[in-house]
């Protein structure tokens, strides 16, 4: 690197007491990945990726983080709605309840779960006698995705409604639209970034999700066991397979972050251009 860059330009005029640090955390984040990327790149690459047990998670874990994120879109909508323009008693509560998830370590999610729908859980029994088992089946791992995932789209979607000045809608209600057309061609085109934003993050979550996951709906191959479980698993079967799987989550990682991160530079900038 040529001493007159920018880099040694900081370092030169503000001092290395900045820099070093700086460089050590870099090269913690940076440095694992790499090895990663490392060691997938290689002839058996692609042997790896389309064996019958990756190929087996890959279509699970993008069939049930599609779901995932459809439950999202229709669930967590009206609620985001309800949640920024509404004004109601108990809404710190319900905001507390709704984002609680995000924060909880993955075996208290999994536990939890297990305690409320397992066959033993407080509705598990309910669920029972009425036939539906949801414990280590496809429909577990939706739940799982969905428990740890949504909350990250009410709270985009939130944050893009509450942005909508009001006077847009009452504007819109003197001119005599209903509240269906106020929310369909007012409010969800202008929160149309943060709604995308909301699903971009869900659907990595969903994608990634694997202590709630595990404990759950299990590791059964090819009913519930997605991309993170045949990684875990990959270690003591074939740490090829593992790899080859880490490195397609980092790459699809690596573009949902890219068009988030380009979806908020277009924001900021058409802010400054207001």
């Amino acid at each position: 690197m040529h001493r007159s860059s920018p880099f040694f330009s900081f370092a030169r005029h503000r001092g290395w007491i900045f820099v070093l640090p700086s460089l050590l955390l870099m090269a913690m984040l940076g440095l694992p990945l790499l090895a990663l990327l490392w060691r997938a790149i290689n002839k058996d690459f692609f042997q790896y990726a389309l064996s019958s047990t990756a190929l087996s998670a890959l279509s699970l874990s993008l069939i049930t983080s599609a779901v995932t994120v459809l439950i999202a879109i229709i669930t967590g909508t009206p609620l985001a709605f309800l949640l920024a323009r509404w004004k109601f008693r108990g809404k710190g509560a319900l905001e507390l309840l709704i984002d609680l998830p995000v924060i909880l370590p993955p075996s208290v999610a999994g536990l939890s779960l297990l305690l409320a729908f397992g066959r033993q859980g407080i509705f598990g029994g309910w669920l029972s006698t009425i036939g539906i088992g949801l414990p280590f089946t496809t429909a577990a791992v939706v739940l799982a995705q969905t428990f740890v995932s949504a909350p990250l789209f009410v709270r985009s979607a939130r944050i893009g409604f509450a942005g909508i000045e009001r006077q847009l809608e009452e504007a819109a209600t003197v001119e005599g639209a209903d509240e269906w057309q106020i929310f369909r061609f007012i409010m969800f085109p202008l929160a149309g970034r943060a709604f995308l934003t909301g699903l971009i993050l869900t659907w990595t979550r969903a994608l990634g999700e694997f202590g709630a996951t595990l404990l759950f709906a299990g590791n059964l191959i090819g009913k519930t066991q997605t991309m993170p479980l045949a990684i875990y698993l990959g270690f003591e079967r074939g740490i090829g397979v593992a790899i080859a799987l880490s490195f397609m989550l980092l790459m699809v990682s690596i573009v949902l972050l890219g068009i988030t991160r380009r979806l908020e530079g277009r924001g900021r900038t058409e802010e400054n251009d207001y």
